[in-house]
């Protein structure tokens, strides 16, 4: 993919998380568990943060400054819509610890890509991710730093990930969004009509 190789990855060579750098996408957690893992697996799987700066960013800025110059996080800042599917799709796993989230889109892209999913059990990633991924509470660092490594070691439940993720993202369509909207509306004019 000579799109990975502009931003100087290699397929299956990084753990991603797209999000805003602001409080409620937990990054600071992220990195916590990140620094956790065994130098090695660090090493070979760096953390790759993609996403603009956000409000009250400036402390996870100096950290992620900190966490570059050790050679074990990237941050590629704001990533354009076209380049987005190609980074999904070369990642090993894909990681998302939002607090609150409205519906948790990156999870269900990450699953359409064939991707390993590890994400916080909160909000609605849970009916977003099902059975698919590894859940843990927010903040959990010690939980979030073992899913991690089981989802970069553990190639059983990889490859049992990925057909799980596969599976769910097909339950979720725009064409079933748009049908389940008119059914909502539908009752509601019906409710409401003498």
């Amino acid at each position: 993919m000579p799109t990975l190789a502009s931003l100087g990855l290699q397929p299956g060579g990084y753990v991603l998380c797209v999000a805003t750098l602001e409080p409620r996408k937990n990054l600071h957690t992220l990195v916590a568990a990140c620094e956790g893992l065994l130098q090695a697996l660090r090493q070979r799987f760096p953390l790759v943060l993609a996403g603009d700066r956000g409000w009250e960013s400036g402390a996870l800025h100096a950290r992620i400054r900190r966490c570059q110059r050790q050679g074990w996080l990237r941050y590629l800042g704001y990533v354009p819509q076209d380049i987005l599917p190609f980074l999904y799709a070369g990642a090993r796993v894909f990681t998302y610890l939002s607090r609150y989230e409205g519906f948790g889109l990156p999870v269900l892209e990450a699953m359409a890509s064939g991707v390993p999913v590890v994400c916080s059990n909160v909000a609605s990633l849970p009916e977003v991710a099902g059975e698919a991924a590894l859940m843990h509470a927010p903040d959990e660092v010690a939980t979030l730093r073992e899913h991690l490594r089981r989802a970069l070691e553990d190639e059983d439940w990889r490859q049992a990930a990925r057909r799980r993720g596969l599976a769910r993202a097909r339950r979720f369509s725009w064409e079933r969004t748009v049908a389940a909207t008119i059914q909502v509306y539908r009752q509601v004019i019906a409710r409401f009509s003498v």
